[in-house]
Order: C-alpha cells, then sequence, then structure tokens
C-alpha cells in the first residue's frame, strides 16, 4: 500500500508538474477566500461544551437572577477619593457610561446610581440617591463617605476600605461588546478633568481585549515567523530557488488549513488562533530534508528526475510515519472535553497529513521544473561545506567517546526533571494572558489592592419544593368537592413555579368564597390557610433560621482569607432592620421571625432599585445567590474557595431539603481548567502507546520502536521538568504543547533511526555507518531544528503571555529533541548495536 502510494504520487509530480501547480493554487485560492469570514471568539466560557453541567446551571442562575457580565471602571486618589473634584469626575462618566449603547443602565452600580438608607423616623426608613449630584465642598464629600461606611452591599465594592478608590460597576448586555465599551468608556475618561488614575478590568474586557490583539497579532507573528524562516533557510543554503518551494508548501497548508476552519463555520479561539504558528514549522520540515538531500546528491548530467525518485524513495517512509505520529498527537486532543481543544487538534492534525501530501506531490514537480541553470546554482551553493558539516561529524565522535559520561548526564536531566515535574502547579486567568506591564494587568492588579476583588462567583443555595408540594397536593386529594378538586388540579399542573400556583389556587379559592355554601366556607377557609402556611414555607430564605446560617457562612468565608467579601440577601434585611428600628449598630441583625424579614424585604422593594434584590434571592425566596468577591481570577485560589466551602458544610450541615451548586465565570474557568487538565493527560497517554505501536510496525522491531521514543520521552520530561524549574503555571497554551512535544520530537529520531538502518545495510560496519549518519543526515536535523527553533523567536516579542510561551517552549521542544536525538541515540544504538544491526 505503502509502495503504490509514493509511486502514484511520484508519477502525478514528475509527469504532470503544471497540473500539480494549478491543483495547489487553486485549493489555496478557494479556501484563502474563506478567510475574511472569520469569527474570533475568546470566551473562556466555550471551553465547555454547550451541555456540560457547569455551564448549563451558570447559564441558568444567570437568567435566574438576571444577571449580567460586568465591567468594572476604578478611579483611585492616593489622598482621598471624597473630594469634590474626584466625586465631580465619578458622577460625570457615570452619567457618560450610562448613555453607552450596551450598557445596561438600570443595574449600573456608581456612587451617583445607587441608594443611600437612612431613617426617616421609627419603623419608618428613606431611600435617596446617594450622590444625585456631586458635592461641591470637602463636608458634603465626607458626608457621602460617611453614608457609605454605613452601608454593608457598598463597602469594599464601590469604595475601597482606604476611601483612597471609587468604583463604577457597568453591567452589558453582551460580553462580547465589551472591549468597544472599554474604549468609548476610555475615551470618556480622557474627557475628564480629573487627575485622578482611572483604570478599566474584568474578565469580560480582558478576554475581549484579547480577542481584538489575538486578531491583530494572528496577522504579525505567522508572517514574522514566516520571513525569520525564510532568512534562516537562505542563510543555510544561499539560494532563493531553493528556499522558495518549502516556504510555499508552510503557506499553502496555513491558507488551506485556515480557509476550511473559518469555511465550515468554527469560530477562531485562542487555541485555533495558534494553528498557523503550529503548522508552519512542521510544514517546512519534510521540504527541508528532500530539498537538502537532492542538492546533496544532484550532479550535472545526472537526470533529475532519477535523482527525485531516488531521494524520495530514502526519505518517504520515514517522512510518512513523522506526519502520521504528529497528526496522531494532535488528532489525541480530539479525546479532550475541550471543544476549542478538539477544533484546534482536529486542524492541526489534518493539516500535518496536508503538508505531507504537498510536499511529496509539489517538491518533485518543482525540482522537475527548474530550468537546467537553476540547478547549477542548486548545486553551486550545496558543494560550500556550511559551519554544521564541519562541526556536527566531531558531535558524533564526541558522543560515542564520551558515551558513559553521556549516559550519566541524561539520567541526571531525566531525574531533575521528575523533580521540575512535581513542582509545577495547575493555574490559569484570562487576565494574565497580558504582559505584566499591559494597562488590564495594571488596572487589575491596582483595583483588587484596593477593593475586595474584581473578580465574581456565585454560591447558589436552593430549596428542594418536593415535599412542600406533596403534603400540599395530599390536602388537595382529601377534598370532597370535585369541582374545586379539578379546578385546582388544573391550575397545579401549569407550567409556572409552585409559587405562583398556589397564588392561583389562592385567588381561585377567595372569588369561590362569595357563592360558597357554609359547609364550603369552612373547607375553602381551611384549605385557604393550608396554601398560605405551604406558600409561607415556600420563601426558605426569608425564614430567620436559613439567613442565620447564611450570616454565619459570610462570616466563616471572610475569616478564611480566601474571599474578599461576600454579600447576600442577609446584608439587605440587617441595615433594613436597622434603619426601621433605631438605626444603632445593635440593631443590624436578623429579625427574630419571618414577619419581621418579609417586612425588611418589602421595604426594601420601595427603593429606587428593587431590582437589585432579585438578583440575590428569587421572588418566591426559594433559591438565593451569594456573591463572592475574590481578589484573583486564578484557578488555584477558587479551587481553595470551593474546598473551603465543602468542608465548612461537612462541620455544619445544610438542612436535607437545601442544596448548594456554583455558578460565575472564576467557577467555570476552574471548571474547564480540571477538564483540560485530565482531558490531555488521557490523550498524551494514549498517544504515546499509538505511536510506540507505530513504531514498531515500522522498524519492526520492538528495540528500534524504543529506541525512537527515546528522545520523546526524554523531551517531554524535560520541558515539563523545565515549567516546574521555572515556576511557569500549567496553563492552557503549556497543555496544549504536550501534542506538539509528542509530534515533533520523535519526527529527527526517526529519521536517524531510519537513515541508520539504510546506510549500515551499505557499510555494514557501525563506525563508518556513524560517519555518514552525522554528514547529509544529521545536517538536514540540524537545519531544520535551527530554522524552526530560532524562526519563531519572533513570538517572544509578542503582547500576549500564550504567543510568548508557545514560542518559548517551541523552540526548545525543538532544540532539546535534536540534541537528544543527536548526542543519545548514537550512544543508544552503540550500546545494542549487536541486537539492532544482527541481521
Amino acid at each position: 500500500m505503502e509502495r503504490i502510494m509514493k509511486q502514484s504520487l511520484l508519477a502525478l509530480s514528475i509527469k504532470k508538474p503544471k497540473w500539480v501547480f494549478i491543483i495547489t493554487l487553486l485549493l489555496t485560492a478557494i479556501t484563502g477566500a474563506m478567510i475574511p469570514g472569520i469569527v474570533v471568539d475568546t470566551d473562556p466560557e466555550n471551553m465547555l461544551a454547550e451541555d456540560q453541567p457547569a455551564r448549563v446551571f451558570h447559564n441558568e442562575v444567570k437568567d435566574r437572577f438576571n444577571l449580567y457580565d460586568a465591567i468594572v471602571v476604578g478611579a483611585v486618589n492616593e489622598e482621598s477619593i471624597f473630594s469634590p473634584n474626584s466625586l465631580q469626575a465619578l458622577h460625570t462618566l457615570s452619567e457618560g457610561i450610562a448613555d453607552i449603547e450596551g450598557v445596561i443602565e438600570p443595574d449600573m452600580m456608581s456612587l451617583s446610581t445607587v441608594d443611600n438608607i437612612t431613617q426617616e423616623g421609627v419603623g419608618t426608613i428613606r431611600f435617596e440617591w446617594m450622590m444625585k449630584q456631586p458635592p461641591e465642598t470637602m463636608e458634603q464629600a465626607k458626608e457621602i463617605g460617611q453614608d457609605v461606611q454605613r452601608l454593608p452591599l457598598f463597602q469594599e465594592t464601590l469604595v475601597s476600605g482606604d476611601e483612597k478608590a471609587a468604583a463604577i460597576y457597568v453591567p452589558i448586555e453582551n460580553k462580547d461588546e465589551s472591549y468597544r465599551i472599554s474604549q468609548e468608556i476610555e475615551t470618556l475618561i480622557g474627557g475628564l478633568d480629573s487627575k485622578d488614575e482611572y483604570h478599566i478590568t474584568g474578565l469580560p474586557v480582558a478576554e475581549d481585549t484579547f480577542g481584538f490583539q489575538m486578531f491583530v497579532q494572528m496577522g504579525i507573528s505567522a508572517p514574522l515567523a514566516a520571513l525569520m524562516i525564510f532568512v534562516l533557510m537562505w542563510f543555510f543554503f544561499r539560494n532563493l530557488k531553493f528556499v522558495a518551494a518549502p516556504m510555499i508548501i508552510a503557506m499553502a497548508t496555513v491558507i488551506i488549513t485556515m480557509g476550511l476552519l473559518i469555511g465550515m463555520g468554527f469560530t477562531v479561539h485562542i487555541m485555533s488562533s495558534m494553528i498557523p504558528i503550529f503548522l508552519m514549522p512542521i510544514a517546512v520540515v519534510d521540504s527541508i530534508h528532500i530539498m537538502s538531500e537532492f542538492a546533496d546528491s544532484y550532479k550535472q548530467g545526472r537526470d533529475r528526475k532519477e535523482v527525485v525518485k531516488e531521494v524520495v524513495g530514502h526519505l518517504f517512509t520515514p517522512m510518512l510515519y513523522t506526519s502520521i505520529t504528529s497528526a496522531i498527537g494532535f488528532f489525541s486532543l480530539l479525546l479532550t472535553p475541550i471543544p476549542p481543544v478538539q477544533v484546534f487538534g482536529a486542524y492541526v492534525g489534518f493539516g500535518i497529513l496536508l503538508a505531507f501530501l504537498l510536499t511529496i506531490v509539489f517538491i518533485p514537480a518543482y525540482l522537475c521544473a527548474l530550468k537546467p541553470k537553476a540547478l547549477a546554482s542548486l548545486q553551486s551553493g550545496s558543494d560550500k561545506q556550511s559551519w554544521l558539516q564541519k562541526v556536527l561529524p566531531q558531535v558524533g565522535k564526541k558522543s560515542l567517546a564520551l558515551s558513559k559520561l553521556v549516559t550519566v548526564g541524561f539520567v541526571v536531566i531525566v531525574a531533575l526533571s521528575l523533580w521540575g515535574i512535581n513542582q509545577i502547579q495547575i493555574n490559569d486567568n484570562p487576565v494574565r494572558w497580558f504582559k505584566e506591564d499591559h494597562k488590564i494587568r495594571v488596572a487589575d492588579r491596582v483595583l483588587n489592592d484596593h477593593f475586595a476583588g474584581t473578580y465574581n462567583a456565585y454560591l447558589v443555595l436552593d430549596y428542594d419544593q418536593s415535599a412542600a408540594k406533596a403534603e400540599w397536593m395530599e390536602a388537595v386529594n382529601e377534598l370532597d368537592d370535585s369541582s374545586l378538586k379539578k379546578d385546582i388540579a388544573s391550575i397545579m399542573e401549569g407550567g409556572s413555579d409552585l409559587g405562583s400556583q398556589l397564588n392561583d389556587v389562592i385567588i381561585t379559592l377567595e372569588d369561590r368564597i362569595f357563592s360558597a355554601s357554609d359547609k364550603e366556607m369552612d373547607t375553602i377557609d381551611s384549605l385557604l390557610a393550608k396554601a398560605e402556611e405551604t406558600r409561607r414555607s415556600l420563601a426558605y430564605f426569608q425564614q430567620p433560621q436559613m439567613l442565620k446560617k447564611i450570616e454565619q457562612l459570610q462570616q466563616a468565608l471572610l475569616d478564611s482569607g480566601y474571599v474578599g467579601k461576600s454579600n447576600s440577601i442577609t446584608d439587605v434585611v440587617k441595615t433594613v432592620t436597622r434603619e426601621l428600628k433605631s438605626g444603632e449598630p445593635e440593631d443590624f441583625v436578623i429579625p427574630q421571625s419571618q414577619r419581621g424579614v418579609a417586612q425588611a424585604l418589602l421595604q426594601y422593594q420601595s427603593s429606587h432599585r428593587p431590582q437589585d434584590l432579585w438578583h440575590m434571592v428569587t421572588k418566591d425566596y426559594s433559591s438565593t445567590a451569594i456573591w463572592l468577591q475574590l481578589k484573583s481570577g486564578d484557578n488555584q485560589d477558587m479551587t481553595r474557595v470551593v474546598e473551603y466551602v465543602e468542608n465548612y458544610f461537612e462541620d455544619n450541615p445544610l438542612p436535607e431539603n437545601v442544596s448548594a451548586e456554583w455558578a460565575g465565570k472564576s467557577y467555570l474557568n476552574m471548571v474547564w481548567q480540571d477538564e483540560m487538565v485530565e482531558g490531555m493527560l488521557s490523550s498524551l497517554l494514549s498517544a504515546f502507546v499509538v505511536v510506540f505501536v507505530m513504531m514498531i510496525i515500522l522498524f519492526r522491531s520492538i528495540l528500534f520502536g524504543a529506541l525512537a521514543m527515546l528522545p520523546l520521552s526524554i523531551t517531554i520530561l524535560f520541558i515539563y521538568g523545565l515549567i516546574g524549574w521555572v515556576g511557569k503555571d500549567y496553563d492552557m497554551p503549556i497543555a496544549v504543547l504536550s501534542s506538539l512535544t509528542l509530534g515533533l520530537s520523535i519526527d529527527f529520531a526517526i529519521h536517524f533511526l531510519e537513515r541508520s538502518r539504510d546506510i549500515y545495510k551499505q557499510t555494514g560496519e557501525f563506525k563508518s555507518m556513524i560517519k555518514k549518519m552525522f554528514e547529509e543526515p544529521a545536517s538536514a536535523i540540524s537545519r531544520n531544528a535551527v530554522v524552526i527553533a530560532v524562526g519563531f523567536t519572533p513570538l517572544l516579542f509578542a503582547p500576549l503571555v500564550p504567543y510568548i510561551t508557545v514560542g518559548f517552549f517551541l523552540a526548545t521542544i525543538m532544540a532539546a529533541s535534536a540534541v537528544v536525538t543527536l548526542i543519545l541515540l548514537p550512544v543508544a544504538l552503540k550500546a545494542t548495536r549487536r541486537w539492532a544491526f544482527k541481521s
């Protein structure tokens, strides 16, 4: 099968080179035309499948409590934010932001848009705007500061504890508009008459800003990497016609793959944005092997077609297997539960196989189409001995001469790598996708230093209504009045919640009172009382004992140090209760009765912002959300909070009919990170096994299969050990590098071992074989490694950390795998030569 494929592809490329060029050009043009339809997506929520339980619940909670993604704008004055100038600027900015399209004005939180709650008299409270007009004097400004200090919902949220900063929470209709909205806010800030420092942060704006800059970076990094590869290949080969062919293959592979991805309706996520960067080096590897050996083999007077057949005959099998193994490394990502990672793996895998096919068809056609003069210049360039060809034979000699030292050295490296792997911390945070000095990182650092936290998570408590409903239905089923029983059953079969159903039942019963007989009146009164009792029991989070449990949980979270602050219905109830009574701190308590709680909540609904209550509790009071503010968006910090709450509930169990579940962006980031780590590990292990089996099949030898896996294994250990040594968090880009390591690290080993066996068959002697191996084959391997490793150094200057990470580790992977191949494999072959070459 392999032989038939090789002959068919060679026949096509050698006999009909023009058709090869036309087909390649058409494919590239058609798919390239699809690229302008690109849609960028940087929402980490999409790292989870749409039906993933945590994501489904998160979106359900947003709908249930009318929650929106929010941009956080902070103003900082190192003396005091409570000055007329600062508050005037804040007021002006708030009014400007409210007019921006896409901002949900009623839910915007600022000192000028929230209520001050004060006592008007015993049993009466007053709601008035905290800052309807900006203060004109310092005394007025300080009064606003004193008012804020009395309201726990605003302390450390709208105003910092040190009174040096104030925040505006800007809820937005669509998180994909957050970059645009943030730019409009920056324009408003630029027009303020204020010396205060202003900062903009929040996960939505960080993610959308990353999307914008990622789009820009895609247009810069890939061409720069291509340019660097082009320059390096010219430096090595000093022949533009030689360099042109691999570059054409690389560009065609990238354009066709990205065009297909976009044309098939996939969005470009942070992962898929890196496809060109991953494909570029892989696509040129095989081309360089063919062109390099052709340049060494072709002499004037020889038939170029015969030379092409000879070169491709040597290289077809190792190139086929390196392509398949590299593709398997990326296809293994389909085993992860992360959709963008699956798309990334599928299309990089496809691109690798496409690059192999284009290389085998296009490069021979290209060489056959070159004019004799061009071939002569190719040959003259190859006659000069490069510095690699001078150095490599010495590397081969030294590695064998110092074989024991080499072995010990690699054993030490493996041991240190294992230690480094144990130091790895699994962590990610979209804000850290920017460099330290990026304005979003600066804003994140400054505002989280001042406030309780700009990262949100929600702990949702739900009351199970099934027992109350069963008890109510039992009372209905015991009715003797079949007509009444039928009417109530019809209401209860409706699609609304139990509380709404009971409201409809109460209305129906009250209507029937007017026409009821004395006997029926007793039944209706009894049923009305039961309905009222059931409805009160459903309002579970109006019950003082449950609110006290929430209060205790909030205090425990604050004492833990893992949470900057939490806000809940208890804060509303205690604040209103205090003002209804004396206004003094001793009355900042939860009322003793459900009626007292209900009265406080009813009073709150007469404020200017009654909708704020429904962000904390559902209208039937059967579900409540505790808003947690975290100073960090790191997954590790969210994990600590989740584990702390789990342990707290073990020691302080919730009632049997109450459940607790998490929602919020910080929690979702933690979930997909955990799933990614598990998925990457399983995909890496499964791909490792598949590649090992393929190596055994390729070489028809367990020993050679194991030798081929040696550079791959050591490179993987070294790369992840290095991550642990330098203290780099195991995040999304790092996780995906496992596939790159698996795919690229074995390429050099396959070429080295396959050519070693071929040369050994010719020489029949180990030393001669090693000598020849460190001529053209080692030179081709080294050129590839240098071209790719150095070619991606432009990524180190990108403003986005994932690009820097990929650039650094991609270069390190290539360098490490080449070094292990060229230094350790000769030593391993020497130690096993009796068995390796016995036939």
